[in-house]
């Protein structure tokens, strides 16, 4: 496939017509083929001299129909979930500070910034240099729901990867924390069809 088709194939949606897999591809300077599903939509991303990408589609079909069937429910379930329209900007940065302090004391750990930034694929992030980004889109989310991002992403102050420790601290606080990251799912769809 030369350049100019792969600069085409990744600006439309494609089809395997095996499995009726519907996906976009993007050629990166990648060593391994990656697959995400960061807007609802599966993204193959494939080294340069990749020439076929049904090897990949066919070695993790199970894995892409799995993520596909969980993206379905969230957008079932994101036709009944509310958003709040009241919060402003400035609303949202005074909870996050308020919230932020707290958290920070529960947890041993002092956040260098906080950062508010419309993301496209993230509701916050923490860097390994102490700084905190909230998605400005956050602020359609319901309190409780902020609560448990914050906290998620400030428990990166203590365990930077999503191991075993990370999510004993956090249930600790959420006990709830797979039904939040479930919820989650749903709003980022209905925020994203919203907005």
């Amino acid at each position: 496939m030369d350049s100019q088709k792969r600069v085409d194939a990744s600006q439309q949606l494609l089809t395997e017509p095996e499995t009726g897999i519907q996906y976009l591809l993007d050629y990166r300077d990648v060593i391994h083929p990656r697959l995400e599903f960061k807007t609802g939509t599966l993204q193959i991303i494939l080294p340069r001299t990749y020439q076929n990408e049904k090897h990949t589609l066919e070695k993790y079909q199970r894995w892409i129909r799995r993520k596909e069937n969980i993206i379905k429910k969230a957008l079932e379930e994101a036709k009944t979930t509310n958003i709040d329209l009241q919060r402003t900007e400035k609303d949202l940065k005074h909870l996050i500070q308020k919230l932020a302090i707290d958290y920070q004391k529960e947890l041993g750990v002092n956040i260098k910034r906080i950062l508010f930034r419309k993301m496209k694929t993230k509701w916050a992030s923490y860097s390994p240099n102490g700084n905190l980004t909230i998605n400005t889109l956050t602020k359609y989310l319901p309190e409780s729901t902020i609560q448990y991002i914050l906290y998620h992403e400030i428990t990166h102050a203590v365990e930077r990867k999503h191991n075993y420790r990370f999510w004993q601290i956090v249930a600790r606080k959420f006990p709830d924390w797979q039904t939040k990251e479930k919820n989650l799912l749903s709003h980022w769809f209905l925020i994203q069809k919203e907005f």
